[in-house]
Formats: C-alpha cells, structure tokens, sequence
C-alpha cells in the first residue's frame, strides 16, 4: 500500500506520474471514491502522463471510452459504472473482454460491479483531505471482493 497527497490542482501532474511510475505490471485499477472526489480528474492526469493526447472525458453515459497513448500505442480503458442499474448490463457489453485484455483499465464506481473484477485489480481510493487536497491510497482489491470465477481458477 502507498499514498498519494495532491496538495492543490497544480500538483496534479506531478501525482499522476508518480501514480504511474509505482503502476507496475498491473492492468486493471479500480477508483473509489465519493462524488466530487477527483476520480475523473486523476484518471485524466494518468492518462496524460501516459501520452494519451485525445480529449480524456468521463463516459458516463458511454459506460467506457478508448485511448491511446501517443508514446508507446498502449491501449486504455477508462469506465464509468455509476449508471448501471444491474449486472446484466456489464455482462452484455462484454466486460470481460476489457479487464482480461492486458490492456490498462481504469474504473470509476467499481462498487457497482466489484464481484465482476479480476483477482489482481489494484484499488485506488481518493478522498478529500481536511486541506481540500487529495489523498489517495492504492493497495491491493480485498481477496473477499475477488470474482468467484478467478477463485475456482486458482
């Protein structure tokens, strides 16, 4: 487990690269937070710190949008769940074709969808600070929260 202070907006960039220095191997990260914490604004950081030049927008509505990072052509997810009503919807759109890929998958309100996760899902949690800046903590997903799927795989 780590944390990540952001002080003010101005250190956002700065966050995020250090953000994506400590990502490793991992894939897929799962964004926790409450509304207006910052999780689309720090996705959006990441994935400039990454060479994504494309407009980096929440897909609320779309459920996921495509990247590319101008740098390496690596291929990013970034999903947003805060309008599923229920599974079936995440299953129909194939989710299981993004989180396996390989390619990096970034999830806004993942607790909508927790049991679908892989195993290896990186959570990253973001709260407001009593300075009005950031804190977020990353650190693996709870065993418990693990799809059952992954379990009878092990």
């Amino acid at each position: 487990m780590y944390t990540i202070h952001i002080s003010s907006p101005e250190h956002l960039a700065e966050a995020a690269q250090q953000f994506v220095e400590q990502m490793g191997e991992d894939t897929v990260f799962a964004f926790y937070g409450k509304m207006g914490a910052g999780k689309t604004t720090f996705i959006k950081a990441i994935c400039e710190a990454l060479g994504v030049s494309d407009v980096i927008t929440s897909p609320t509505f779309a459920i996921v949008n495509e990247y590319r990072s101008d740098i390496d052509d690596e291929l990013i997810y970034h999903f947003d769940f805060y309008r599923i009503k229920k599974l079936e919807e995440v299953y129909d759109m194939g989710y299981e074709d993004y989180f396996y890929s390989g390619a990096l998958c970034f999830i806004e309100w993942p607790e909508l969808v927790e049991e679908l996760l892989p195993m290896d899902t990186v959570k990253v949690c973001i709260e407001v600070a009593e300075d009005e800046g950031r804190t977020v903590t990353i650190e693996p997903l709870e065993p418990s929260l693990s799809s059952p799927r992954e379990e009878e795989e092990a």
